[in-house]
């Protein structure tokens, strides 16, 4: 591996200015700095766990050479995750003259605001998309706008101010459209291929060059606290206080965002987001589509990356279940050596994961279900969108001709101590013709697969009877009963 430069400080525009700081702790986020530092306060903390969205700002990086804007949640990133990106705050909206910009002028006409709190968030999400999309559908609204919570407006002002933003303006006329060309210049200038170090001794942030420099520094340092998107670590810190330092910060890494396909099986580079993800997956895999669409809140899937969910281990995690179920393998590097691994034995017990010292997850590698397979995934939580996951089952059938199962894989996340297929349940019915008989009398071995824990999210009982159910919905749904995709509490118990 070849030595690259490195210097002492993170380098970013901020609105329209150039910034560069020296003197950044590891665990800095962007709102505090926002607001204390910079006395920018219309990025507002709610809830400080990228849950209510009144800290959304947009962030702009360059993306296969592209300058790609992104809702962001400011209470969660890091100030060390914005080397060479664009930061855009609610204060750097402007309309012609003295005017308001389109979507505030949009939000008071419309009354799209009461105590004003959540307002600028609402704002920034709306801004991003109108941005891409200046006549978007009711669907798309509401996506935009999961990720932003308003408790006194009522969320049919602020649908109407949305659908009427382009009535008041041009998104192709507006300052970031006409600034894109020099701000991406501007950003690419900024990335210059240097491996960032601020502080010494264990206080340190490290931004490496690229995956090679990552490897090379872990090998020294495998103790380092790894940040992807931060939507797991950002909490580490605002919730728990918890110190990171050293914190390596990994998010759009060169070596790491590329996703591609090849002989039906779609690579995934440990540093594409959910976001960058979707398009190609729920074209691939359209079972994923909904799945992802309810990971957190837009902001939460702009910053969130698959490799740090599947790295993070978490027994509630959304994406390793149907990944196993698919049969994904996934790769580890450390140094210069790479091995792949599948998916499903990455995860050994609660908290532990097949990672020797030093090792990173580099890819993760998902085969695409051939046309005569039966693929879904159904998520169950306490409210439809922007939650945690209580039970979550994931199916991957392949029928004989004659109607006998030929193979079949069925994973669970918030059943055991980790994501974990259902081998015992697997086994009843392999073989045996795929008939509601046949699945009740396999719904007697979860007890063998699993001994769910009683929380917050659901009861041990609850879980019990939600997964057994899950394996009849499947079912009832390859036998060409389409059912919903969301679940209530109630219809899965």
């Amino acid at each position: 591996m070849a030595k690259v430069k490195t210097r002492n400080e993170i380098r970013f525009i901020l609105n329209g200015e150039d910034i560069a700081l020296a003197d950044v702790a590891p665990d800095a986020t962007l709102l505090d700095w926002l607001r204390l530092d910079r006395t920018l306060r219309g990025t507002k903390e709610g809830c400080a766990e990228g849950d209510c969205g009144a800290c959304t700002v947009l962030v702009g990086r360059l993306s296969a050479g592209r300058l790609v804007y992104e809702s962001v949640n400011a209470c969660i990133r890091f100030l060390g995750s914005l080397d060479a990106t664009h930061v855009v705050t609610v204060e750097h909206l402007r309309g012609t003259g003295e005017t308001l910009h389109p979507v505030q002028q949009a939000m008071v006409d419309f009354h799209g605001s009461q105590c004003g709190f959540c307002t600028p968030g609402f704002v920034m999400s709306l801004y991003a998309l109108w941005m891409r999309s200046p006549e978007p559908s009711d669907a798309a609204i509401e996506k935009a706008l999961q990720g932003n919570l308003c408790r006194c407006t009522g969320y049919e002002a602020i649908m109407r101010a949305a659908r009427a933003i382009s009535s008041y303006g041009k998104a192709a006329k507006d300052p970031l459209a006409a600034e894109r060309k020099s701000i991406t210049a501007r950003l690419a200038a900024l990335k210059d291929g240097a491996r960032v170090e601020i502080g010494a001794g264990k206080a340190r942030l490290i931004v490496p060059a690229d995956a090679d420099d990552l490897a090379k520094l872990l090998d020294k340092e495998p103790g380092a606290t790894l940040v992807a998107g931060s939507t797991d670590v950002g909490l580490w810190v605002t919730k728990h206080m918890r110190d990171i330092a050293p914190a390596v910060f990994i998010g759009n890494l060169d070596g790491l965002c590329t996703i591609s396909e090849g002989k039906g099986v779609i690579s995934i580079g440990a540093g594409v987001t959910y976001s960058e993800a979707f398009a190609t997956l729920s074209k691939r895999i359209p079972a994923l589509g909904p799945l992802f669409d309810r990971i957190g809140g837009e902001q939460v899937r702009n910053m969130g990356t698959i490799g740090g969910n599947i790295a993070n281990g978490s027994p509630i995690g959304d994406t390793p279940p149907p990944l196993i179920a698919l049969g994904a393998r996934l790769t580890l590097r450390r140094g210069g050596k790479r091995r792949t691994i599948p998916l499903e034995d990455f995860f050994v017990a609660y908290g532990k994961q097949d990672r020797r010292p030093g090792e990173f997850v580099e890819a993760v590698h998902v085969p695409v279900p051939a046309k005569a397979t039966k693929f879904a995934v159904y998520k169950i939580t306490k409210r439809r969108d922007e939650d945690i996951t209580a039970a979550l089952g994931a199916f991957h059938l392949t029928l004989a001709r004659n109607g006998t199962v030929a193979d079949i894989r069925i994973a669970y996340g918030g059943m055991a101590a980790t994501p974990k297929r259902a081998f015992a349940v697997e086994k009843a019915l392999l073989g045996k013709r795929w008939t509601e008989e046949t699945v009740e009398a396999a719904m007697a071995e979860y007890a063998s697969d699993f001994t769910p824990l009683t929380d917050m999210r659901a009861s041990a009982e609850y879980r019990a009877l939600a997964a057994k159910n899950l394996l009849l919905r499947f079912f009832v749904e390859t036998m060409g009963t389409k059912a919903p995709f969301q679940v209530s509490r109630d219809e899965a118990a």
